[in-house]
């Protein structure tokens, strides 16, 4: 039976193209994709074979070159950056492997800084509360320095999901990191995600934490090489 539920990202066709000319590169070559609210994805695949690229396309990060893409009700093929920046708040919460937090602001900080941009009347409140979930309750007023990097990498994770967004996009969120803490964070991932009501699309080259998705999409050379439900 085919399902009646609207997908909350809908790609067709996309490409990515850098260069021109004999200097043209082909990062992604006609990229068809459907994810249902609610999904786990995985996308997995070898260095260079476009799954950062693609997140990036479907997070409102990069334009694509050509196709056309939906993400949670908006025509992101028609957007330029400015609009696409609109588009991503509060809609879209990104964690990358590079926890890009400011040096000069504390946890706190860190995470309610976004939602007071967005207009958010209680971000101090909404930021504390999710760090609390996150296990920073006691150190709200840390500065990434003073953090570990699996303590930065949960605040990262605390000021994506702050604004409560319908989809989470991570990026390799335990490559910095090592395998304990690393677990660690995966497992508070999913479990926020899950709380949140997220769909939840993860790059990873990890076939363990891919595995713990209800989906795997496999990118090879640009292309889905295999799409299958856990």
């Amino acid at each position: 039976m085919t399902s009646t539920i609207a997908p909350v990202i809908a790609a067709s066709a996309l490409t990515l193209s850098l260069g021109t000319g004999e200097a043209r590169v082909e990062i992604l070559r006609g990229i068809d994709l459907a994810v249902l609210p609610g999904e786990t994805l995985a996308l997995l695949g070898p260095s260079g074979s476009g799954k950062s690229s693609l997140l990036a396309i479907l997070s409102g990060l990069e334009r694509a070159t050509g196709g056309t893409l939906s993400v949670a009700g908006e025509d992101f093929t028609a957007l330029d950056e400015d609009g696409l920046a609109a588009a991503r708040r509060g809609r879209i919460g990104i964690v990358l492997q590079a926890f890009h937090l400011l040096p000069t602001m504390t946890a706190l900080e860190n995470v309610a800084t976004p939602l007071e941009l967005a207009g958010v009347t209680d971000a101090m409140a909404r930021a504390e509360a999710e760090l609390v979930a996150v296990g920073l309750g006691h150190r709200l007023n840390h500065y990434p320095a003073q953090l570990s990097g699996g303590e930065q990498q949960r605040v990262a994770i605390a000021r994506a999901l702050a604004p409560k967004p319908a989809i989470l996009f991570a990026d390799e969120p335990t490559g910095n990191l090592d395998h304990a803490t690393g677990e660690a964070v995966a497992d508070l991932l999913f479990a926020r995600a899950e709380e949140a009501g997220a769909t939840f699309i993860m790059v990873t080259h990890d076939e363990a934490l891919a595995a713990r998705c209800r989906r795997i999409v496999r990118l090879a050379d640009g292309r889905i090489a295999s799409d299958v439900a856990a």
